[in-house]
């Protein structure tokens, strides 16, 4: 392949065929953009990573001070973890993908920040199913509660990677989730759509506050910014 398009890594999966590609943009100084995606859909790329950040940054400005444990559902390219491990206050992270190959890359060095979260003693990748261990009474990590869960997977609760996720964003699914927080505790949600004020009212009748911040970026594809929406809710 050309110095400006790579293909690093291919594998079937479950959820369909996942790519990992690195190309280069001349017009950009060179820059290298990692992008990852799987069947027909694009799931992420490295150029736009500011609302996988904010989530992690909203979600634990939420929280009251203290030592925390976190959990990020969806590894991706690692942005949201490393902004959590960013933080002072967190003690402790799990990250969960149900993608072994998305995990491999990160160990394997693959993708930028693969390094920096494999030599970070705090951070523990998990293959896991994220949706089946929020709805198990044992939850991430055999019934442990955890100050923050910050969640990137589905496009949106509307927009779904898979049908079987739909039940996560129902009461009974997000009550179950809220179950493995302790009191006083943060579930932070990245959508790619608008504020869902359906989605809000969910959230209300099962966390004491909810609320969807609108984060801006720019985006140099389209010569204009772009935005998606972080919804922060804490539980009582």
């Amino acid at each position: 392949m050309s110095r400006d398009f790579e293909e690093l890594d291919y594998q079937n999966t479950p959820l369909g065929e996942l790519i990992l590609r690195r190309r280069r943009i001349p017009t950009m100084g060179e820059l290298d953009v990692f992008e990852v995606k799987l069947g027909e859909a694009f799931l992420m790329s490295s150029l736009f990573h500011v609302v996988e950040e904010a989530l992690a940054q909203l979600g634990l400005a939420a929280l009251e001070p203290g030592a925390w444990d976190v959990v990020v559902g969806g590894l991706g390219l690692g942005y949201t973890a490393v902004a959590a491990l960013d933080h002072p206050g967190v003690r402790s992270l799990a990250v969960v993908d149900t993608l072994e190959a998305v995990i491999g890359w990160h160990r394997r060095g693959l993708v930028p920040l693969g390094r920096q979260l494999t030599g970070d003693p705090r951070c523990r990748l998990v293959h896991a199913d994220f949706f089946a261990l929020a709805a198990s009474p044992e939850g991430f990590d055999a019934g442990r509660k955890f100050h923050a869960v910050l969640l990137d997977i589905d496009h949106s609760p509307r927009n779904l990677l898979h049908p079987r996720n739909a039940t996560f964003y129902t009461p009974a699914g997000l009550r179950a989730l809220a179950s493995h927080l302790h009191p006083g505790g943060v579930f932070a949600l990245w959508s790619d759509d608008s504020p869902d004020e359906e989605f809000l009212a969910t959230l209300r009748t099962v966390f004491s506050t909810a609320a969807a911040h609108i984060v801006s970026f720019p985006n140099p594809l389209l010569d204009r910014d772009s935005a998606s929406t972080v919804y922060v809710a804490r539980k009582g």
